[in-house]
């Protein structure tokens, strides 16, 4: 199965994720060389595979919910299209997406894909998938499964690439890498903390995130505070977009000792829309041991940090490795490598960062795809009208 899923022909070249060199000590582990050049594809391929073989053992069907920001919504669809048994209903932020990553998933017109634009941010998305999944009458009744990182499966396959860009920056096992990663759901930065408790040697993992700074609250202060759809910020680097990172509450779940009882108090203030603060407790003195620090950036030092890569080693980036690439440059200390991701292509990215370069960049199979007919339902913000077009649809 992994030899059916991860070949040259899917993924651009046999390396599947190269890595490149910006500077000494500095590299890049390319992650956007899937169908729809998103990282997303590396899990998500993999997982419509695992379903389809499931669901021929069991004679069962699956009914994908799901949401995105960006990049799981193409790279879900792609993986899924014209698998037995298997549809997608694919939730996104309603006129919140690049008109690029929009296209490819309303341009397919494909009887198991159903695409849903919801009057919300990505976390008014979220929302609903969790609700329906703690809907156990109804996730049983109608085979709900998911794709979102929350499918553990899905970090489980992400931790592999930790592994692979360690060992291809370094000559030894005894070398120490850093990982800078944009964070705006916490899944890939989720797969490098399991990545680190397996005793791959990490120093450092730099959670980048870009205006909406929650999570960098956190690994600064302590103070873990949601916000609102009115106050979440839309920015130039859309699939961070996001507010409440779904699989925070993993890494917290190891941070305050493993102590379930104490994860649910601290998310049932969050659900409640509240906050809650570890500051000064025994908890929060143990970030450290983790390896986490943090830091955010504006559409400005996006901008300077393509300018200063661009000039320094010709290569031009674009939207989110800016967020990861930042850090890592003004964080590097001798002895310690850096590892920065390389995201979704230029033209994932909203205006005005979508130049003339960037769609050339594009390959004959994505031209004139923002052009085609588009099929996709508006929804509001109501589980409940989710949950009826699934029951029209299934």
């Amino acid at each position: 199965m992994l030899e059916r899923t991860y070949t040259a022909e899917a993924f651009g070249s046999a390396e599947i994720t190269p890595v490149r060199t910006l500077a000494p000590g500095v590299h890049l582990l390319g992650l956007s060389q899937g169908p729809t050049l998103a990282f997303k594809d590396l899990a998500m391929q993999l997982l419509g595979n695992l379903f389809q073989y499931a669901l021929a053992r069991s004679g069962s069907e699956l009914n994908i919910l799901g949401a995105t920001s960006g990049d799981t919504g193409p790279a879900a669809e792609a993986a899924m299209v014209g698998k037995q048994g298997i549809r997608v209903f694919m939730l996104s932020p309603n006129g919140r997406m690049s008109p690029f990553q929009r296209a490819q998933m309303y341009s397919l017109d494909q009887p198991n894909i159903f695409n849903l634009a919801i009057d919300s941010m990505f976390d008014g998305c979220q929302g609903i998938v969790k609700a329906v999944s703690h809907d156990q009458a109804f996730k049983a009744r109608h085979h709900i499964g998911t794709v979102n990182s929350i499918n553990w499966a899905r970090v489980l396959a992400q931790v592999v690439y930790y592994f692979k860009g360690y060992f291809a920056v370094t000559g030894s096992g005894r070398e120490q890498v850093s990982f800078s990663v944009p964070s705006g759901n916490f899944g890939n930065i989720c797969a490098g903390h399991v990545a680190r408790c397996m005793g791959l040697p990490i120093r450092r993992l730099i959670l980048a995130t870009n205006e909406n700074d929650v999570l960098d609250e956190f690994f600064r202060t302590g103070r873990y505070a949601p916000r609102s759809l009115e106050r979440t910020h839309t920015t130039s680097s859309p699939s961070m977009d996001i507010s409440r990172a779904s699989n925070f509450e993993r890494f917290v779940f190891d941070l305050v000792g493993r102590d379930p009882a104490l994860v649910r108090a601290l998310w049932a203030q969050v659900e409640a829309g509240g906050s809650f603060d570890l500051a000064g407790t025994p908890h929060f003195a143990r970030i450290p041991e983790f390896g986490f620090v943090s830091g955010s950036s504006s559409h400005a030092d996006r901008i300077a940090t393509i300018r200063r890569v661009w000039r320094s080693t010709g290569w031009r980036s674009i939207r989110t490795p800016p967020t990861g690439s930042r850090w890592a440059w003004r964080s590097r200390s001798p002895g310690c490598r850096w590892s920065a991701w390389k995201p979704p292509c230029p033209s994932s990215s909203r205006p005005p960062w979508r130049r003339p370069w960037a769609q050339a960049r594009l390959s004959e199979r994505f031209r004139g795809l923002e052009a085609r007919p588009q099929h996709v339902t508006v929804l509001p913000e109501d589980v409940e009208r989710v949950k009826a077009f699934i029951r029209e649809h299934v």
